[in-house]
């Protein structure tokens, strides 16, 4: 079993004092800080998840509360529901909600499972039955796949609560569910059935609207002026520096291949960890020294870089990033499940007993 979890510190954090240990940053942008950690409550300590806003800039303060909100009250709803986390707690600038032992769609990869996607349309009935819309359904990062086979929703900052179910309600509901399809295309090919199939490809007319008008301007606000990426989670970094940073590493002698992932820290916005595959020979200050050959300071190296042996990789060759990303972030326990083979486990178990972050920066 791949078990090394990073230890945990108490942190001050404002309402809650010290009943918080943090042990692992999961996000860090503009609008809020999200970790992983430990939350004393009556009944003792839980694992759980933090959300802050009160580190946010100011000139983002204002959609940060009300993303913040809006979290906060759908999880007093959603929570009960068995779909979502229960909210532990939540104050002005501070929400605790339970954590899901589970890993994001895009980790899990659920080729197949029949099991989740069926657990998934449930769950996406009883957020219609509370007359909850979740309203970000399309990112893969929002829905998670448990140990049990099912699904999860995470991230209610644009969910919406609708007492009465009239036609805004009707036209987001349906939203929700054909982002369903979509993935159950994804990892499903074929066997949607006609009906699902014209749902999937048939946005309605909100959306279109939305695609043509307001999203332009949402992605000129948020990209231009808060220089915001969400890119899976992963931040700018992640999708301008690191195909830079793997490009020049490939290029160094006896380098096989390069593995970007991003992760967050106590001490950067966010953060990237290259994994290279090569013979134990080279050396780390050799690469790092490629990287600014030249005096070349267009792109800042990556946190870490780890020389590995072998990268884990699909029967197709691609390597397996979502785990990579996992050991990056320390998050050596959900990666268990993702194990495919004893090969492949010796592979990951090689990787993690050399990985360079082996805690967050408090």
């Amino acid at each position: 079993m791949l078990n090394s979890s990073p230890p945990s510190d108490h942190i001050d954090v404002p309402e809650i004092g010290t009943r918080w240990r943090s042990t692992v940053v999961l996000k860090r942008d503009v609008f809020s800080t999200v970790e992983r950690g430990f939350f004393m409550t009556p009944d003792g300590e839980v694992e759980a998840v933090l959300r802050r806003i009160d580190q946010v800039p100011w000139w983002s303060s204002v959609i940060a509360r009300v993303l913040f909100a809006r979290e906060r009250k759908l999880l007093r709803i959603a929570g009960d529901l068995g779909v979502a986390a229960r909210l532990h707690y939540g104050g002005r600038s501070v929400l605790v909600r339970g954590w899901i032992d589970g890993v994001a769609l895009q980790v899990a990869k659920p080729f197949g499972e029949a099991e989740f996607f069926r657990s998934a349309k449930i769950g996406l009935c009883r957020l219609r039955r509370a007359g909850i819309c979740h309203n970000d359904l399309s990112k893969q990062q929002n829905w998670l796949r448990g140990p049990d086979g099912r699904a999860y929703f995470t991230d209610f900052q644009l969910a919406m609560h609708f007492p009465r179910r009239g036609l805004v309600y009707r036209v987001l509901a349906y939203e929700d569910l054909r982002h369903l399809l979509k993935h159950k295309h994804r990892y499903m090919d074929g066997v949607l059935t006609p009906t699902e199939q014209r749902m999937r490809g048939r946005k309605s007319l909100f959306t279109r609207a939305w695609m043509a008008s307001g999203k332009r301007l949402y992605e000129a606000v948020t990209r231009g002026l808060f220089h915001y990426r969400d890119t899976e989670g992963g931040g700018p970094r992640l999708a301008f520096d690191a195909p830079r940073i793997a490009e020049r590493l490939r290029g160094q002698l006896d380098v096989k291949d390069v593995a970007v992932v991003a992760f967050f820290d106590r001490g950067a916005r966010n953060s990237l960890y290259a994994f290279v595959e090569s013979s134990m020979l080279l050396k780390e200050e050799t690469l790092r020294a490629a990287l600014t050959a030249g005096g070349d300071t267009t792109v800042a190296p990556p946190e870490y870089i780890q020389i590995v042996p072998a990268l884990p990789r699909r029967e197709n060759g691609d390597v397996r990033t979502e785990i990579l990303q996992l050991i990056a972030s320390n998050q050596i326990d959900l990666v268990d499940s993702l194990v495919r083979s004893d090969e492949e486990r010796q592979v990951i178990a090689a990787i993690t007993a050399g990985r360079h972050n082996l805690r967050d920066k408090f």
